[in-house]
């Protein structure tokens, strides 16, 4: 008997341990006594009830305490329903504090939609303190001349905090200023000009107010690095210059091509015109013949005929000796 009833206080006292377990972690009074003692006034009850709300109560409790402690007006419903929205509770009043230490105007409500946007909200009150430095990949441009300058730029920005939640981020930004050098470089008559006052393309993209619409505020644009590249205003030369000689060549050629068929069609009719002489030559006996017989050419008349024949072939002969001896 003394042994069950050993047992029985031994497991009644298991069973208040557990219990007590239990009620300890719905009921965490030592961070209620945190809270008291940090002067955040907080129940019991509420810290039961976050239990069933999903919400951990270390996080809404120690986000109290360290704005309390930090003088700023925290309220427990709206930390509770940016928890449950999704957002940090932690980052949101790091970033609150950080900023009313700094002097930087950001509202609960504000810090919450950055937070909730994707947002980094403390990151972004820390870089509106300590401004961030972004360097751009190389830039190439092309002065008037036609030499190429490759230019790399530091740019040195702050987050502004109205601009957080819709504006654009660091690739707008180095897009932009990419594009402002390669405006400022193509407007320069020398590439020497840039060269010595490389300064000028800082003006020149400053002016522009490239930061419009972006979640940065431009503070500098500083040049670390110039380098010549090609010449490409000789190289479009020199290929506009091929270009005009194919042009050339090809008209040349369409020229010959017309000159060889002309030439063609000339030798054809030449041929043609031949064969009618020879034609017609071969029809003169037949003619003489006919006139013979049908009594209108004599005897005389034909004569007359082979003796100018003659007499034309021997002025053939003559006028082509002189000739061969003009070229000799």
């Amino acid at each position: 008997m003394e042994q069950i009833a050993g047992f029985g206080i031994f497991g009644l006292i298991v069973g208040i341990f557990i219990l007590l377990i239990i009620i300890l972690y719905y009921i965490p009074v030592g961070l209620w006594f945190s809270a008291l003692v940090s002067d955040v006034r907080i129940s019991l009850l509420q810290l039961f009830l976050m239990r069933f709300r999903k919400v951990p109560p270390s996080v809404i409790v120690r986000a109290l305490i360290e704005g309390t402690k930090a003088g700023l007006v925290l309220n427990r419903d709206e930390l509770e329903a940016h928890f449950l929205a999704g957002g940090h509770v932690e980052k949101v009043v790091h970033a609150l504090v950080s900023a009313q230490k700094a002097n930087i105007e950001l509202s609960f409500k504000m810090a919450t939609a950055i937070d909730l946007a994707g947002r980094d909200v403390f990151q972004a009150v820390q870089m509106s303190v300590n401004p961030k430095v972004i360097d751009t990949p190389p830039v190439a441009a092309v002065a008037k001349d036609g030499i190429q300058l490759i230019c790399k730029a530091r740019v040195t920005v702050r987050a502004n905090i109205k601009q957080l939640v819709g504006g654009a981020g660091e690739e707008t930004v180095l897009a932009r200023v990419g594009e402002g050098i390669v405006s400022s470089i193509g407007s320069s008559h020398t590439h020497k000009a840039v060269l010595e006052n490389p300064d000028s393309i800082s003006k020149v993209v400053l002016g522009k107010g490239l930061d419009a619409g972006t979640a940065f505020e431009i503070l500098s644009i500083d040049i670390a690095d110039i380098d010549i590249g090609k010449n490409i205003g000789a190289g479009l030369q020199m290929d506009q210059a091929e270009a005009d000689k194919n042009i050339a060549q090809a008209k040349a050629e369409e020229r010959r091509a017309m000159a060889v068929a002309l030439e063609q069609e000339m030798k054809a009719k030449a041929q043609e015109a031949r064969a009618k002489v020879i034609d017609a030559e071969a029809q003169i006996p037949m003619a003489i013949a006919e006139a013979f017989r049908s009594g209108n050419l004599g005897i005389m008349d034909y004569m007359k005929y082979k003796n100018i024949m003659a007499d034309t072939s021997m002025r053939e002969s003559i006028s082509n000796e002189e000739q061969n001896k003009k070229k000799k």
